[in-house]
């Protein structure tokens, strides 16, 4: 085995395909097909307004697809090589039948299933400054934009115009839209008194906090439900300065741009999320969420400026939900650019809610950490699929977190057909960031024995069925590959296929039983491309 800089590992084993669970329609199988089949089409959940509808689709499998083909009934509607697509400009209260054809070799194509839905009944309108909001940007509009809510009629839209509405937090219920029209602007308030300290998740422990700009309220153990928040305007928690001013005064932890909990059927459309005080968009207790097409900015502002003191500004944080969609987003992140969670150690255990069936496709991630599992992930991950995304200047493009304390299981994981490069030299190989693909069970400790195993219990936790296919990594610093699980529970069944990795430094892997590799090419720019201690 040649070792040394610049020096490629090539690896050619024999394919071993391993078929992951699926389970609530999510598409995390790698099992191929030699023969052409349909495939399934879907709406997802609460993805439907009154005029628009948006279908996901899965890949045809064992065959290459120059395109898919919208159909509305007969009616062609749009070409588009990605896996989703939103019609728009529908009649409210209709039924439509949506159909796709992918365009495969040779001029045939493959019929996906019909999907048969329809679009929500026309809303009724509740717009904002009719009940006293001014878009002036000095007005505190928390009050008069509360009213509007309370005021909205079930399946109702609570409108924000173009204006810049100054606001301390408000508080959603079910059945309602919060739409945002182009040049709308939701901005937080400076004062932390505008956020009263309630009880909700922190960092995966349930604790006083500082309510979010957008929040659900406290559902006393009942579930809202059906909640919307859509347009082209932006939410702007005016986190950097709100930040300072929430640690100063100390009455909780620090508030979200975006808090719902406990809620079933959440669809965010075509919004822009930007600088919370903490992590950005948290969805808290959730079923049946779908995000589409929606912006994310916590690192920098729309001139492209730092902003200042941002620390842990997570972009998207799914915790302890089930059955999510995202798709079509934009995230440039201080911190993780999505994170799956789904609570802390002995608490997130005897919660027991896992984060589960997650797909996440076609998504840009320029600035953060990636698409992260964990490191809160004490009630379980499983089943997600990472898709046809684009990471640039991100310091990872996947990093599977599961450390000592937490216990329980992340599994079913797949990253597939996806692209990462970065340049950013900001960020270099720490605790916190070991590489562009990494699995680690030592995350955040700077020292650590990987050969010092520990007695196993519930507080152990187990990360196994991991496959990386179809992956282009290119980093300037840190690791291209990294994977350490536990001495005492190591990695199970990671799998990569068709990688190919250029690092600062190469591949590194320790404690891992079942690494399973094909066709995997690595170049380290410095020192051995691969080192591989206690694998099998």
């Amino acid at each position: 085995m040649k070792t040394g800089q610049n020096r490629l590992v090539n690896f050619l084993v024999a394919a071993l395909i391993v078929a992951f669970r699926v389970e609530a329609g999510v598409a995390v199988d790698i099992q191929q097909t030699s023969e052409p089949a349909s495939f399934n089409l879907m709406s997802p959940p609460a993805a439907q307004t009154a005029d628009s509808i948006a279908v996901l689709w899965d890949k045809p499998a064992g065959v290459s697809v120059d395109g898919y083909d919208v159909y509305l009934g007969s009616n062609f509607v749009a070409t588009t090589k990605s896996t989703d697509y939103t019609l728009e400009g529908l009649a409210a209260a209709q039924g439509y039948e949506i159909s796709v054809r992918a365009h495969v070799a040779d001029g045939k194509f493959l019929q996906s299933n019909p999907v048969h839905i329809a679009t929500r009944p026309q809303p009724q309108v509740f717009d904002v400054t009719t009940y006293g909001a001014a878009g002036d940007g000095k007005t505190l509009n928390t009050h008069a934009i509360q009213a509007a809510i309370d005021a909205c009629s079930p399946g109702g839209v609570v409108r924000i115009p173009a204006g810049v509405f100054l606001c301390g937090a408000i508080f959603l219920k079910s059945a309602m839209t919060l739409h945002l029209d182009e040049g709308a602007v939701l901005l937080g308030s400076l004062d932390p008194k505008d956020y009263p300290v309630m009880k909700y998740r922190f960092e995966g422990r349930e604790t006083n906090c500082y309510a979010s700009l957008v929040n659900t309220p406290s559902a006393n153990g009942a579930r809202w439900r059906d909640i919307t928040i859509n347009g082209s305007g932006t939410i702007n928690a005016n986190g950097s300065a709100l930040r300072k001013k929430e640690k100063a005064a100390a009455a909780g932890k620090l508030g979200r741009a975006v808090c719902l909990r406990d809620t079933d059927g959440v669809y965010l459309q075509g919004i822009t999320v930007r600088q919370s005080p903490f992590w950005c968009v948290h969805l808290i207790y959730c079923t049946g969420v779908t995000v589409n097409g929606v912006g994310i900015h916590t690192r920098y502002d729309e001139a492209g400026k730092q902003y200042p003191g941002m620390v842990n500004g997570d972009g998207l944080d799914p915790d302890s939900c089930r059955d999510v969609y995202i798709f079509n987003c934009l995230i440039a992140s201080q911190d993780d650019c999505i994170a799956l969670k789904s609570g802390r150690d002995a608490e997130g255990r005897a919660v027991g809610i896992p984060t589960e069936n997650v797909r996440i496709s076609h998504c840009r991630f320029t600035h953060g950490f990636g698409v992260a599992m964990g490191s809160e992930m004490a009630g379980g991950l499983r089943n997600v699929l990472v898709e046809d995304c684009v990471f640039q200047d991100t310091f990872s493009l996947a990093s599977v977190k599961a450390i000592r304390g937490r216990g329980n299981v992340i599994e079913n994981i797949t990253y597939r057909n996806c692209t990462y490069t970065n340049q950013n030299p900001e960020v270099h190989d720490s605790q916190y960031a070991r590489g562009a693909l990494y699995v680690d069970q030592f995350y955040g400790d700077a020292k650590f024995d990987a050969h010092q195993a520990k007695p196993k219990d519930e507080t152990t936790p187990l990360i196994r069925n991991v496959l990386f296919q179809n992956i282009t990594v290119d980093t300037a610093v840190g690791n291209a590959i990294y994977l350490t699980g536990l001495p005492e529970s190591p990695l199970e069944n990671i799998r990569l296929e068709n990688v190919t990795a250029i690092g600062r430094h190469g591949f590194i892997a320790n404690n891992v039983r079942g690494l399973m590799l094909n066709k995997v090419s690595v170049e380290a720019r410095e020192g051995n491309a691969m080192r591989f201690d206690n694998v099998k």
